[in-house]
């Protein structure tokens, strides 16, 4: 089946599908997060001996900082972020699913997952305040606005 972008408008608010394709990245993102950390994990001493016994070009100054980042991260913290990231992103890939097709426990889902998170959020803008912390806030934010307040009313339309 072949989905044009007027198909899925005309049956999808624009707004929801900005959702789901928001939720969609998301989960991308956090499963290549978990693949990574736990590849990590999984070479740890390999990663440790090489960061230790090469030396690097300058022009790969991003590797070299990576590099001494993973080292020093414990193995456990290792293993536990890979896993609370795969969890996660099988979790947002759920909600994107469910606000697709227009679910009510979808719409709870995100609702408790994004409500939970924006104190967080705002915690840790009050740490350090960053344009990519203020971005997803302000995201998160409108995602549980319009959520709570319209995404009932299509869900009776349908």
């Amino acid at each position: 089946m072949v989905y044009s972008i007027k198909n899925i408008l005309s049956k999808h608010p624009p707004t929801l599908v900005a959702i789901i394709i928001y939720k969609v990245f998301v989960a991308i993102l956090l499963a290549i997060t978990a693949i990574a950390l736990l590849l990590a994990l999984k070479n740890h001493e390999s990663l440790e001996t090489f960061s230790e016994s090469y030396m690097l070009e300058a022009k790969h100054q991003i590797i070299n900082w990576l590099l001494d980042k993973l080292v020093l991260i414990n193995p456990r913290t290792l293993k536990f972020s890979g896993i609370a990231s795969a969890i996660y992103s099988i979790l947002t890939a759920i909600e994107a699913i469910g606000l697709w097709y227009e679910k009510a426990w979808a719409r709870f889902l995100v609702l408790g997952l994004v409500g939970l998170s924006i104190p967080l959020e705002i915690y840790e803008l009050f740490r350090e305040i960053t344009p990519l912390k203020l971005i997803i806030l302000i995201i998160n934010v409108g995602i549980f606005g319009y959520l709570l307040y319209f995404f009932p009313k299509h869900e009776h339309q349908h």
